[in-house]
C-alpha cells in the first residue's frame, strides 16, 4: 500500500482541501449557463487561492492554467499557505474549473480539481500546453505503448474482444489518427468535446465502462491527471505535442526533448492526493456527482471526489453556508 508521505489525513488537511475545491465550485456556480466562461474561472481562482491560503502548508504551484486558455489563473510558482515548523512541504497542479466552456452552456462534466505532491514529485512541463496522453485502468501498461497495443493488452486482461473495449478520445481534429487506430484495433471510441479530466479517471479508475483515453489534450491537465492516476493504480505515458511553431520553439528553449517519452513515475514520482467538487453534474467514477445545490433557506452543498495513497476513490459532500 503506498505511503502518504504528507501525512494530510494525520494533520488534518484531506478536509481543507475537499473544502477548498468546494468552495471554488460554489463560487463559480451562479454563472453556470452564463455563456462567460472567463468570468466562471475568475471567480473560482479568487475562491481557491483564498481557501488554499488558510491551510497549515509549504505550498507552491507547480503546474497551473491560465495563459494557454488566456483565463484567471493560479500562475506557476504562486506560493500558498500559512507555513509553519512541520507544515507539509507540497506541489499543487490545479485547474479551478476544468471544463469551463461545459460550465458557461450549463452542460454536465465541469469540476474544480486539484493534485497535491510532494515537493518535486510532479513533472515541469516549461512552456508546454499539449500532451499527447494515455491513460488506463490496466496497471503497468508500458510507456511508449501504441493504442493498437494497449487495446489488445486490455482485452486479454479482460478476457474479451477487442469490440468489448472502450477507447474515449477528444473530438479534435489533431486526433483523428488516434480514433482511426482505436477502431482500426477492433475497439469503439467514445468522442468527446471537453472535459477530458473525468473521462481520464474513470479511464484509471476502470469501474465506468471506460478503458483508455488515449490523444493529444492540455498539458496542464495531463499533470493532474498523472496524480490522480498514481492514486488509482493504473498506467499512464505521455510525449511533448505542441500544436503551434512558437509553443514548439517555447518548449524547446525550455530544454524539453519533444521525442522523450513520460511514464507515470516521471509524471508524478510519488504517492499523490486528488481533489475534485462537482461544479455541474460529472462522473468521475461509477457515481453520478450532482452539480452545486443551492437554497435559500440553508447551506450550499456540494460534492466531492478525492483519493490518495492507500485511500480509494471516495464521493462526500461539503455543506457551505
Amino acid at each position: 500500500m503506498p505511503t502518504d508521505q504528507l501525512r494530510l489525513a494525520e494533520r488534518g488537511l484531506v478536509d481543507g482541501f475537499r473544502r477548498a475545491t468546494a468552495l471554488a465550485a460554489l463560487a463559480a456556480s451562479p454563472l453556470i449557463g452564463s455563456d462567460d466562461g472567463h468570468a466562471i474561472d475568475a471567480l473560482a481562482v479568487q475562491a481557491l487561492r483564498s481557501a488554499l491560503g488558510e491551510l497549515d502548508v509549504d505550498g507552491v504551484v507547480v503546474v497551473g492554467e491560465g495563459e494557454k486558455d488566456e483565463a484567471p489563473m493560479l500562475y506557476v510558482g504562486e506560493r500558498f499557505g500559512r507555513a509553519g515548523r512541520g507544515s507539509p512541504v507540497i506541489d499543487l497542479a490545479v485547474d479551478p474549473v476544468d471544463g469551463t466552456r461545459l460550465a458557461a452552456a450549463g452542460a454536465p462534466g465541469a469540476m474544480a480539481v486539484l493534485a497535491v505532491a510532494p515537493r518535486g514529485a510532479l513533472a515541469a512541463l516549461g512552456a508546454a500546453h499539449y500532451l499527447e496522453k494515455h491513460i488506463t485502468w490496466l496497471p503497468d501498461a508500458p510507456a511508449g505503448a501504441s493504442v493498437g497495443e494497449l487495446v489488445d493488452r486490455i482485452a486479454a486482461a479482460r478476457g474479451i474482444a477487442a469490440s468489448g473495449v472502450r477507447v474515449a478520445v477528444q473530438d479534435r481534429p489533431r486526433n483523428e489518427g488516434f480514433v482511426v487506430e482505436a477502431r482500426a484495433a477492433g475497439a469503439s471510441v467514445e468522442l468527446f468535446v471537453h472535459g477530458d479530466v473525468e473521462r481520464s479517471l474513470r479511464a484509471a479508475g476502470g469501474e465506468a465502462g471506460l478503458d483508455l483515453v488515449s490523444g493529444i489534450g492540455g498539458a496542464p491537465e495531463g499533470v493532474l491527471t498523472a496524480a490522480a492516476v498514481h492514486a488509482l493504480g493504473g498506467s499512464m505515458w505521455a510525449r511533448l505535442a505542441p500544436q503551434s511553431r512558437v509553443e514548439r520553439a517555447r518548449v524547446l528553449a525550455d530544454g524539453l526533448d519533444l521525442d522523450r517519452v513520460w511514464s507515470l513515475g516521471e509524471l508524478c514520482g510519488a504517492p499523490a492526493w486528488v481533489f475534485l467538487s462537482a461544479v455541474t453534474e460529472c462522473a468521475p467514477g461509477d457515481a453520478v456527482m450532482p452539480g452545486v445545490r443551492t437554497r435559500p433557506d440553508g447551506p450550499a452543498i456540494v460534492a466531492t471526489w478525492h483519493a490518495g495513497p492507500g485511500v480509494d476513490a471516495m464521493v462526500g459532500e461539503v455543506r457551505v453556508v
